[in-house]
């Protein structure tokens, strides 16, 4: 089918979605082709900023593609307009489909309010800002060269998830002096003491204020610290990091609710279908086997909780929600929940064994039995992944004298070691733009604490 015959439908789509009480801003739909799409995909924006992290994920999700482990058949950018990427290749039954479910993400992202949150602070049209922070990129390069700019990329996207969004995208730095001591009490004891005249062996007063330490606690949003406190770090160097960081919260919700998210808009692109009296019965069919794929659950070996397709995980719950509870229940729960709310509260030891997410194992004699029952170990099961925008909970702890970083990892709260390669190479990074020692306090794969350190005579030329 043309892609004409696709944009014919659109327009009763949309009005299906208001009948329905879907609310979103304007989205504004393209096609283009497969390879624009995996792009699109990788870098996570239409335009980014270059770098050649980007170039090995494409090379990955071709290699995934071309072996038929992967299919892209939209990219949804929520903001005001929302921006709709669909693959040219797409059939029309799949243009259809995939047009409902763009409405049922944009209904999510205009009424979350982590991503109203979001959308005040980043803006609502992301898709622009970074194709500013492209060009800002771009004339980094011409001012100061290829070399110098990757240098700088490469520290800031290795912290990329690095990043507080419960503190405000413009936030003050920390004061420079710590908050003067308060006045002592005016109490009859000190009247009397005062009264006995002077004392030599009295301590003199301070002169001037004290020096605050940097950080006064330990700073989880390395990207901001590092963007306001790298000693040496020049202007152009700082733009880059904001840049980075506000690009950072932008993603953050949608990686927060890709459950809440990815299901919402499976349940909503398959009501809208069913209404879809419009739709050819061969295109109405094909969407119909269309959503099955999209929505199927995953497994491998033992049924393992890991193993559970989002999308099939979201879609069904949001179905249970709504035929217990209504409609404006499940509203209202999207408006408020991020995954982790939605799976705790939602995800019930009855909705568990019905989708199966609990563990099987089968006996010699060929019975099948539930090996686990434990509903915290599946919800943080699922859930683990997510905790911290991915990324082990490391924060700044300290500048000393010398201006070297002190960085702490919190294994407690973390519940994960660090990768030594991995972590030692971000170091690296970090120290190109710190340009004096960095040291990581972490433990090692038997419990006990460790240093890893990178100083000047280690720095990579």
């Amino acid at each position: 089918m043309s892609g004409a015959s696709w944009r014919d439908h659109v327009g009763a789509i949309q009005r299906l979605a208001a009948q329905a009480g879907l609310e979103h801003d304007p989205v504004e739909f393209e096609a283009v082709p497969d390879s624009f799409m995996m792009e699109i995909s990788v870098y996570g924006l239409p335009v980014r900023m270059p770098h050649w992290s980007f170039g090995l994920r494409y090379i990955t999700q071709l290699i995934q593609h071309r072996m038929g482990h992967s299919r892209l058949f939209e990219v949804v950018f929520p903001g005001n307009p929302g921006h709709a990427y669909l693959a040219a290749g797409n059939s029309l039954a799949e243009n259809v489909l995939v047009t409902a479910h763009v409405l049922g993400h944009a209904d999510f992202s205009r009424n979350n309010l982590l991503f109203r949150r979001s959308q005040q602070q980043v803006g609502a049209n992301i898709v622009e800002g970074a194709a500013r922070h492209a060009q800002q990129i771009a004339q980094a390069i011409g001012e100061h060269g290829q070399a110098r700019v990757e240098r700088v990329l490469d520290a800031a996207l290795a912290l990329e998830q690095h990043v507080d969004t419960g503190q405000p995208l413009e936030r003050p730095r920390f004061p420079d002096y710590a908050p003067p001591r308060a006045a002592p009490g005016d109490d009859g004891f000190r009247r009397r003491y005062e009264a006995l005249g002077p004392d030599t062996g009295r301590r003199a007063p301070e002169p001037g204020r004290v020096r605050a330490p940097i950080p006064p606690r330990p700073e989880r949003d390395l990207l901001w610290f590092v963007a306001q406190y790298a000693p040496d770090l020049e202007g152009w160097e700082r733009d880059i990091f904001l840049a980075v960081r506000e690009e950072s919260f932008y993603f953050q919700p949608v990686f927060a609710t890709q459950v809440m998210n990815e299901g919402w808009a499976s349940y909503w692109h398959a009501r809208l279908l069913r209404e879809a009296s419009f739709l050819p019965q061969d295109a109405y069919l094909d969407a119909a086997k269309c959503h099955s794929d999209v929505v199927r659950p995953w497994a491998s070996g033992e049924n393992v909780a890991l193993a559970i397709n989002p999308y099939h995980l979201g879609f069904t719950l949001w179905e249970r929600i709504i035929e217990e509870q209504g409609v404006e229940a499940a509203r209202r729960i999207m408006r408020e929940d991020d995954d982790f709310g939605f799976v705790r509260n939602q995800l019930t030891r009855e909705r568990a064994e019905a989708l199966g997410l609990f563990r099987f194992r089968a006996s010699a004699n060929g019975e099948v039995r539930v090996a686990e029952h434990d509903l915290g170990a599946l919800h943080e099961a699922l859930l683990a992944p997510k905790y911290n925008f991915g990324a082990p909970a490391v924060a700044a702890s300290r500048i000393a004298v010398d201006g070297s970083l002190e960085l702490v990892h919190d294994h407690r709260l973390d519940g994960r070691g660090l990768d030594p390669e991995a972590s030692t190479r971000v170091l690296e990074y970090l120290h190109r733009v710190w340009r004096r020692p960095v040291r990581l306090k972490t433990v090692d794969s038997r419990g006990h604490e460790i240093e890893m350190a990178v100083s000047a005579e280690a720095q990579p030329r």
